[in-house]
C-alpha cells in the first residue's frame, strides 16, 4: 500500500514520513490531490550486469525475454586499438 501525504502534511510530519521510508514503504507527496513526488529508500547500486538487469526488470524498465540464464557478453573486437582504427577510417 502506497502512503499519500499532502505537501503540508509531508512537511509537518517529515519524521513520520522518513520512518515509513526506512521501513521500506514508498510515500507519495501530492499537491492539490495530484501526485508530484515519490519518496523511497535508496537501494544499493547493483554490482554485476546480471544484477543491474534484474533490477531494471523488477522496476519495470525492461521486460525479460523469458530465458532465465543469460549468455555472457562477448567483446565486439578482440584486437586492441579497434576504436582508433574505426575513428581513423571514419575521418578518411
Amino acid at each position: 500500500m502506497n502512503l499519500v501525504y499532502s505537501t503540508y502534511d509531508a512537511k509537518a510530519r517529515f519524521s513520520e514520513v522518513l520512518r515509513h521510508v526506512r521501513a521500506g514503504r514508498t510515500v507519495t507527496v501530492s499537491h492539490r490531490g495530484e501526485p508530484v513526488a515519490e519518496i523511497r529508500a535508496i537501494q544499493p547500486e547493483p554490482k554485476t550486469i546480471d544484477q543491474r538487469l534484474e533490477d531494471l526488470e523488477r522496476r519495470g524498465v525492461l521486460v525479460g525475454s523469458g530465458r532465465r540464464k543469460r549468455r555472457p557478453f562477448a567483446p565486439v573486437a578482440d584486437r586492441p586499438g579497434a576504436l582508433k582504427r574505426f575513428l581513423d577510417e571514419r575521418d578518411e
